[in-house]
């Protein structure tokens, strides 16, 4: 099997890869998104933070599993959400260096869309973790 990242034609041939050398390939370039991303977007950075202090509280509460399952799916989509704003934006800068009305239009829908999940994210971990939390901290 010829290594995907070498070009059309090249003389060089890599030994076949075991299904298990793909597979922690991919997870390798996985983690290298995923560092990419926290160590060049603050935003990701802040979100991170905050779903890790949503959780705490989650845990200080002790909401449900469903709850739980709600949580974690949104604090996971707004952190896609990001990575993939990023992506977006990273690939109009190598298409399109120069400004121009169409990149601009998506870079700031991908950025729009990361503010409605954000938005809709302190929505959920307001109805999840404000009920519990205020009987918790003001009693019954």
């Amino acid at each position: 099997m010829k290594d995907e990242t070498e070009p059309a034609g090249s003389p060089f041939v890599h030994p076949p890869l075991s299904l298990v050398s793909r597979i922690a390939r991919s997870f390798y370039f996985a983690f290298a998104g995923l560092n990419y991303l926290f160590r060049t977007q603050r935003n990701a950075r802040i979100h991170a933070l905050l779903g890790a202090a949503a959780c705490g509280i989650g845990a200080w509460v002790g909401i449900s599993r469903v709850e739980w399952a709600v949580l974690v799916f949104t604090i996971a989509l707004v952190l896609i959400l990001e990575g993939l704003n990023t992506a977006v934006e990273a690939a109009i800068d190598l298409a399109s260096p120069n400004v121009h009305p169409l990149a601009k239009a998506a870079k700031d829908l991908a950025a729009g869309m990361v503010l409605i999940a954000a938005l809709a994210s302190v929505a959920v971990g307001l109805l999840i973790l404000g009920p519990p939390l205020w009987r918790k901290v003001c009693g019954p």
